[in-house]
């Protein structure tokens, strides 16, 4: 299943958030579809926790999470996003969050998840931000105490969306689909090499997570 999202590249991280600052625009109507199709892709069994990921950097993926998290918050449902890219962190730049505490202080043991969670002032978003960037994240997404985190926070939400690194730089990705329902692959319109594209689903269909469908984002 293909997605289209015609975001045009913003200026600045501030107007990323197209689903909250401007709710009755196109974009965020594009959105609203994407949800939809999400819920109607997994009818009989609900996706609860989903990877979001692209085959390189720089192709919108955090964007395209952060956005598709408020969306469904937005129908009511209670959302937790997770930035799971620990190389090169921006959820918190796009909700304007601090990040000294996040996700590695609650995986290296500093902090538990209740303390590190943040709430977005959107609905019933909740964000856990990446927190500072470590020197070993595959190690730290492998982990027990990630596994133990997703089935945690798994009680307590509707829904969990993982910002997570680019699949094809990095093997961070596929640690975190293997432990997911699915997972969505973010492509760039005018930016994602064919062949990157086909590689990437290639390597997540290796995983148990299945692919829920792709966003083609950028699309004029």
């Amino acid at each position: 299943m293909v997605f289209k999202n015609r975001r045009k590249r913003d200026k600045g991280k501030n107007e990323s958030l197209v689903t909250h600052t401007v709710p009755n625009s196109k974009v965020a109507e594009e959105y609203r579809t994407i949800r939809t199709n999400l819920q109607f892709s997994s009818v009989n069994s609900k996706d609860k926790t989903i990877v979001i990921t692209s085959p390189r950097f720089g192709e919108g993926k955090s964007t395209v999470a952060a956005n598709l998290a408020v969306s469904i918050a937005q129908q009511g449902e209670k959302v937790l996003l997770i930035d799971a890219d620990l190389r090169k962190p921006a959820i918190h730049e796009i909700f304007q969050l601090e990040n000294t505490i996040g996700l590695t202080n609650v995986l290296s043991g500093e902090k538990v998840m209740e303390g590190a969670v943040k709430k977005t002032g959107i609905g019933r978003l909740h964000v856990l931000t990446s927190g500072p960037v470590p020197f070993n994240p595959a190690e730290l997404l492998s982990s027990v105490v990630m596994e133990t985190l997703i089935q945690k926070v798994m009680e307590q939400y509707d829904i969990i969306l993982i910002d997570s690194p680019p699949i094809l730089e990095v093997a961070d990705t596929s640690i975190l689909a293997d432990r997911c329902d699915g997972a969505l692959l973010v492509i760039n319109y005018n930016h994602t090499m064919n062949e990157d594209a086909i590689e990437a689903k290639r390597i997540l269909s290796f995983t148990k997570g299945k692919l829920v469908g792709a966003i083609l984002n950028n699309k004029v």
